[in-house]
C-alpha cells in the first residue's frame, strides 16, 4: 500500500490540525463518544471489525470517530492496529448451531424447526424519514427465550441427501491465514472464505448482483440467514481441554443453488457461505453469493463471468489495498508528468507536420 510522501513538514502539521479542527466540529456541540458510536450506529462498526478482521467494538467505534465516519479509513485504522497485537493462539471453530439466534429466516422453508425470527431488520419499515426522530424510542416486549433446537437448513436437506456434502478438512490440515500468508492462486476455499470476509461490501455486492443479472447464470435460494450471539471457545495447551472465553455476535448466510449434475455428481443442490463479525446481513448474503460463482470450477461450470474468475474477484475485493492503489494518484507525479508532458508536446508537433505534409500532397495533387 503507498502510505509514504515527503512534503513540506510545516504544511503536513498544518494538514494534520486542519484535519483535527473538523474532525471535531462544532465545539458547540459535545464531542461524540465511542461509547454512543457504538450503540448507536452498530451497523457501522460491525462493517469495520469485519473487513478490518478485528472484533472489538470499542475500538471499531474509535476509529470510526477518527476517520470522521469514513468507513474504509477506519477498517485502515483497525487493521494497522491488529498488527501489532501478539497472537498467543487460535480459537475453536465457532458452532454456529448452537448460536443464541436473534433473527433467523429461511426464504425455502415457512415452517423451520426452531422457527423463523424476523429480529431487529429494516425489511418491514416503510424507509422514510421520520423527521420527528428526536423522542424517546419504542421498548420491545420481551418473551421467554425457547429452548428449541434451531437446526441449519442445509441439515434438513441432507437428510435426503438432496445438498452436497460438506467437506470439513481434516484435523491435520492446517487452515490458511491470509494476514500471515500472501493469497496464491489458485486459493484454497478456506483462504477464499477469509478474503471475501475482509473484501469490500459495496463490491461484493455488486458482483453478487451481477450474478442475479445473469452472468454466472445464479439465482440462488437464502437457505437461511442466521444473526446472533455464538461461545468462543479456546483450548489451553496446558488443560488440553477447550474453555469459553467469550461471546461474540456473527451473521451467517447460507445460499442453496440448484446443480443439474455431472458424470460424477447426481442432480442436487450446491451450497454458497458467507459469515461476518455483528450484523452484517447485505455483506453475508454477497458473500455467499460470490462464493458460489466462485465454485464453477467445482462443479464444471463454464467461467463465463467476473464473479466466477478467482483471481479478479479476490485480487480486488480487499478496499484498504483498493484505496491506496487509486489514492496514490493524489501524491506528487511532477517527474513522470513533466516527461509526458514533453512526450505529447513532441506528438503533437510531429502530428501537425505531417497534416501539414498531407495537405501540401493534397494540393499538388489538385494543381
Amino acid at each position: 500500500m503507498y502510505v509514504a510522501v515527503k512534503g513540506g513538514e510545516k504544511a503536513i502539521e498544518n494538514a494534520h490540525d486542519w484535519l483535527d479542527e473538523e474532525r471535531r466540529g462544532d465545539r458547540e456541540l459535545p464531542r461524540i463518544t465511542p461509547e454512543q458510536i457504538d450503540q448507536q450506529l452498530r451497523l457501522a462498526v460491525d462493517r469495520v471489525m469485519t473487513e478490518g478482521s478485528l472484533h472489538d467494538r470499542k475500538l471499531a467505534a474509535l476509529a470510526i470517530r477518527q476517520a470522521r465516519g469514513d468507513q474504509i479509513e477506519a477498517i485502515f485504522l483497525l487493521r494497522a492496529y491488529r498488527t501489532t497485537l501478539p497472537r498467543f493462539g487460535e480459537a475453536e471453530p465457532i458452532d454456529t448451531a448452537a448460536m443464541q439466534v436473534k433473527r433467523r429466516i429461511s426464504s425455502t422453508f415457512k415452517d423451520l424447526p426452531g422457527g423463523q425470527v424476523l429480529g431487529p431488520t429494516f425489511d418491514y419499515t416503510h424507509r422514510l424519514i421520520d423527521v420527528d426522530d428526536d423522542g424517546e424510542s419504542a421498548v420491545a416486549a420481551e418473551a421467554e427465550a425457547e429452548e428449541a433446537a434451531a437446526p441449519r437448513v442445509v441439515n434438513l436437506l441432507d437428510r435426503e441427501g438432496l445438498i452436497e456434502a460438506e467437506k470439513p478438512a481434516g484435523a491435520e490440515t492446517e487452515p490458511a491465514d491470509i494476514t500471515r500468508t500472501p493469497l496464491e492462486f489458485p486459493a484454497g476455499r478456506d483462504a477464499r472464505l477469509q478474503r471475501l470476509a475482509r473484501g469490500d461490501e459495496g463490491y461484493l455486492l455488486a458482483l453478487g448482483y451481477s450474478t442475479q443479472r445473469g452472468y454466472a447464470r445464479s439465482h440462488p435460494f437464502a437457505g437461511e440467514i442466521r444473526h446472533g450471539a455464538v461461545a468462543v471457545e479456546f483450548a489451553p495447551p496446558e488443560l488440553g481441554f477447550a474453555i469459553e472465553i467469550g461471546e461474540i455476535d456473527v451473521t451467517e448466510c447460507q445460499m442453496i443453488t440448484q446443480f443439474s449434475g455431472s458424470e460424477t455428481a447426481p442432480p442436487q443442490f450446491t451450497q454458497g457461505y458467507g459469515l461476518t463479525f455483528g450484523f452484517c446481513e447485505r455483506k453475508a448474503m454477497a458473500m455467499a453469493l460470490v462464493d458460489r460463482a466462485l465454485r464453477a470450477s467445482d462443479f464444471g461450470e463454464e467461467v463465463t463471468a467476473p464473479a466466477q474468475d478467482e483471481e479478479f474477484v479476490l485480487g480486488h475485493c480487499d478496499n484498504v489495498q483498493a484505496t491506496g492503489f487509486v489514492e496514490h494518484l493524489k501524491l506528487p507525479h511532477y517527474v513522470d508528468f513533466q516527461s509526458e508532458l514533453e512526450l505529447v508536446r513532441k506528438l503533437r508537433r510531429e502530428h501537425a507536420g505531417r497534416h501539414a505534409a498531407g495537405a501540401s500532397d493534397q494540393s499538388m495533387a489538385a494543381e
